[in-house]
């Protein structure tokens, strides 16, 4: 009979050739998309949607190995989807959520600290936790449950705040850690219960502040195996959104706290924004003083037993590293105001503000050495940086020049 055949499409991974069974069971159908996400993401951006046609070839292990790596994105993405919905629209997590925060804030920062406890897996959300407060100023220490059973708890203040981390609000590390708690410290408990009745630890601790970070399936029905990937994923989310919130809380300005506490490595380049001239000026308190009567060999020990070579007379006299090295062997025995070219008044200093960028200053110095004021900006003249009406910090232009060799295509000649 004159049947037509047409390929029939489906979403499942035939192995040709092969009497083995997957080693995994196959990926469960992904979570149909949201109203908001079908109406926000454009044609062909859907996340539920990205295996690439290639895919389809069950014969390569490169096709087999992504689309497994696909699923486990895919699953993570629609739980994290899910974690979003609740504290939308869930009145015992947005509660929840609220209480932790208030009690973490209650000091305003100004004492007390936040103890986090997991154990495990758990543990490693704990430390990751720590230091992601840490680096907003936000005072967090990890606990391990096990030493403190071992004299740890002395770590705890009355002013401090405890949260415990445990998929199955039931570890027994920490179950064993509730009874030494004072009932006067707000203890938190991020799990996946959503409801305070099925968590262990709150049957124990009525107080406690519930904290959910469920997944909306379990990791052996998504991956065929219990191993924690999608539940530690909804516990580092949940728990970078905490931080965020109790840092904008805390702080006016999150970007200059966590500069201040982030210099080191690409990230704290990054957020120091330009390089300054105070990042390379030394601090005016940091100058030694001396008398305008010392004597050049006094004024020569001044600056080699200070870490920086200045010497300062005063509020309003400067002797640069550049000057007291070109003293001659007869300015030893001079008093230092009868030194030719040693102090530089007040007026003879070229002053800026403190947030003056490097950038800025190299521009300027390149320009006016090619006026009639090239004589004002040797590299042995001072750059003094001002705070409002305050003197700063001091460089001399010499070391504002070496910086860099050329700016806006200009080369600076050092004269």
């Amino acid at each position: 009979m004159g049947m037509d055949h047409h390929p029939v499409q489906n979403s499942e991974v035939y192995l040709l050739n092969s009497t083995h069974g997957p080693i995994i069971p196959p990926p469960s159908p992904p979570s149909p998309a949201t109203p908001c996400e079908s109406e926000l993401s454009p044609p062909g951006d859907d996340l539920m949607s990205m295996t690439p046609p290639e895919f389809l070839d069950s014969n390569s292990m490169m096709s087999r190995r992504l689309a497994t790596a696909v699923h486990v994105l895919g699953t993570e993405a629609t739980a994290l989807s899910h974690l979003t919905r609740l504290y939308e629209s869930d009145p015992t997590a947005r509660q929840g959520f609220n209480d932790a925060v208030e009690a973490i804030t209650r000091f305003r920062g100004d004492k007390g600290k936040l103890v986090i406890c997991g154990v495990g897996k758990s543990g490693h959300i704990a430390k990751k936790l720590v230091a992601t407060m840490n680096s907003l100023k936000i005072e967090s220490i990890y606990l391990h449950p096990t030493e403190a059973l071992h004299g740890d708890l002395g770590t705890l203040g009355k002013h401090d705040t405890i949260m415990l981390i445990t998929f199955s609000g039931k570890t027994p590390e920490l179950l064993s850690l509730i009874p030494h708690f004072d009932l006067a410290t707000p203890l938190i408990v991020m799990t996946s219960h959503t409801k305070r009745a099925t968590c262990g630890i709150v049957d124990l601790r009525p107080d406690a502040i519930l904290l959910s970070a469920p997944i909306h399936q379990s990791e052996a029905d998504s991956f065929g195996v219990s191993a924690p990937t999608t539940s530690t994923t909804m516990a580092i989310a949940l728990g970078d959104a905490l931080a965020m919130v109790i840092a904008n809380d805390l702080h006016l300005n999150i970007a200059n706290i966590f500069s201040k506490y982030h210099p080191g490595g690409a990230i704290g380049a990054a957020s120091k924004g330009p390089p300054r001239v105070s990042d390379i000026a030394i601090p005016f308190s940091d100058i030694p003083e001396v008398k305008s009567t010392t004597s050049g060999a006094e004024i020569l020990m001044s600056a080699y037993r200070s870490d920086n070579g200045w010497v300062r007379c005063g509020y309003n006299t400067l002797m640069s590293p550049r000057r007291i090295k070109s003293m001659q062997p007869d300015d030893l025995d001079e008093p230092a105001q009868l030194i030719n070219g040693l102090m530089i008044p007040r007026n003879e200093w070229t002053t800026m503000p403190l947030e003056t960028t490097l950038s800025a200053a190299q521009e300027m110095v390149a320009s006016m050495r090619m006026t009639k004021l090239a004589g004002q900006y040797r590299d042995d003249s001072i750059l003094v940086l001002m705070d409002d009406d305050e003197i700063s910090s001091v460089i001399e232009i010499g070391d504002v020049v070496k910086q860099f060799q050329s700016v806006n295509g200009v080369t600076l000649i050092a004269s």
